[in-house]
């Protein structure tokens, strides 16, 4: 079955979606399995232990402080940002922390949370081992989780068995694997691609929910942007990067107020709302996975570039636009991967890309043939970006890279749209081409921070 709208677009903190919200959810989960199993109050200690590049760039992402906010028991989506330095506080002053919410034992940030710079788990990059134990030492409850991408975990069993898992599914009306079968079914139903995905999310909601649904991830897309837009101040993690997204934003309207307004400055307005959403990303904000946070700016940028720039632009285009990225993201995550760790930047920003340029090109109704060649356009042009945060934090190069990512997605859609769907390369070919680069792909290059700008950039 395809992925759900609602499973590639989820609310979130930032600053990554594979390294904070997913260790946030695993967290979360072990305690609440302990204590749906009535073993929970038995615990006096839980280890909490991070391998491959949840280990290396886990403080960076803030997959301790994540991790800490799980145990506690709060839910990525519903957690507010402003209270999260108040509750890792409580836990630093108090030494202690109130597993799911109640239950209280003691916490040794040293001993408790252990960033194991070994070899890593075998089945993910990114892998958690949780484990807690009695008054006696003896191990209560002990499990596994991979953080798998765009907030996404399994176990190891469920790793495992993922396809099956997802072939167990109710079925949906429009079952595509490849986007070869998705322009096939559109064919032969007579449909486009947001129908058939509509059709697909309303096996299981109604329509009316399905709606208010995407209209509420346009609305935490929105809000994140213009929270962006008005702060000032430097990124948080030592970087001392300073927030550049509010001085863009008055001179452009300077610039208006001048009647100096250039060519090129609807390019300007793009990567200001795409830097908007990643600033606010970078400093743990409220965010949106799309389908990650690390390239979370991308698509709400080009949505507000159709919705300000666009004649014609209405709050159905925009809903066209959210079905059809999922769609791609869905194609993208169960043939390649959108895991930096796993795929690099182009599993992130270039899938992002793709969905951005897909859903433009639907919002602007273009044929199904259009919609696929625009998003194999857009990924096509970021096969191999490697993922290389300097310092292990989701800003350099990355708060950039949306904003080009935007503008490459915008410019594959207007391309798609001049031509009339045949091209040579389907995007099938591209997303086993990016799967084929991600496993070729050095791991230095792969969220590590052990290779490229991350080492360069200190070493100069």
């Amino acid at each position: 079955m395809p992925y759900s709208v609602f499973e590639l677009f989820k609310v979130g903190i930032g600053p990554s979606s594979s390294h904070t919200v997913g260790p946030m959810v695993a967290a979360r989960r072990f305690v609440e399995e302990m204590k749906a199993a009535g073993v929970l109050e038995s615990v006096v200690r839980v280890e909490s232990r991070l391998y491959g590049s949840l280990a290396f760039t886990g403080v960076g992402h803030g997959s301790d402080n994540a991790i800490l906010l799980g145990l506690s028991g709060e839910n990525p989506h519903f957690v507010a940002s402003d209270q999260v330095p108040l509750i890792l506080d409580r836990i630093g002053q108090s030494k202690t922390i109130d597993l799911a919410g109640f239950h209280k034992i003691d916490f040794n940030r040293d001993n408790d949370l252990v960033f194991d710079y070994g070899p890593p788990l075998a089945g993910h990059a990114n892998g958690m081992r949780f484990s807690a134990f009695d008054v006696a030492g003896q191990t209560v409850s002990s499990q596994i989780f991979y953080s798998v991408g765009g907030g996404f975990i399994v176990t190891d069993p469920e790793l495992k068995n993922q396809e099956d898992a997802r072939a167990n599914m109710p079925a949906a009306p429009y079952d595509f694997q490849s986007s070869r079968a998705m322009l096939e079914m559109g064919e032969a139903s007579g449909l486009s691609i947001p129908e058939m995905m509509l059709a697909n999310e309303t096996s299981q909601l109604s329509e009316t929910d399905v709606m208010t649904r995407i209209d509420d991830i346009w609305q935490v897309m929105y809000d994140c942007m213009e929270r962006g837009l008005g702060a000032e101040g430097h990124l948080p993690g030592g970087l001392n990067v300073r927030r550049r997204a509010k001085r863009i934003h008055d001179e452009l309207h300077k610039d208006r107020g001048r009647n100096a307004r250039q060519p090129h400055e609807c390019m300007d307005w793009i990567s200001l709302y795409a830097i908007a959403v990643n600033e606010e990303n970078a400093s743990g904000g409220r965010i949106v996975t799309a389908p990650t946070n690390g390239a979370a700016g991308v698509i709400p940028a080009v949505i507000r570039y159709y919705l300000e720039f666009c004649p014609g632009a209405d709050q159905n285009g925009l809903r066209q636009f959210i079905l059809t990225a999922a769609a791609i993201g869905s194609l993208i995550k169960s043939n390649a991967s959108i895991s930096g760790a796993e795929a690099g930047c182009q599993g992130e920003v270039g899938s992002a890309s793709a969905m951005a340029a897909a859903g433009l090109c639907a919002a602007f109704a273009g044929t199904n043939a259009q919609i696929e060649n625009a998003a194999e356009i857009a990924l096509e042009h970021h096969l191999g970006m490697t993922c290389d945060p300097v310092g292990g934090l989701v800003q350099i190069p990355c708060i950039e890279r949306n904003a080009m990512g935007a503008v490459k997605a915008i410019n594959a859609a207007s391309l798609a749209l001049k031509g009339d769907g045949q091209h040579f390369v389907s995007l099938d070919a591209v997303i086993e081409t990016m799967r084929q680069t991600g496993e070729d792909m050095q791991t230095k290059y792969k969220e590590t921070s052990q290779g490229g700008l991350a080492v360069n950039v200190v070493a100069c």
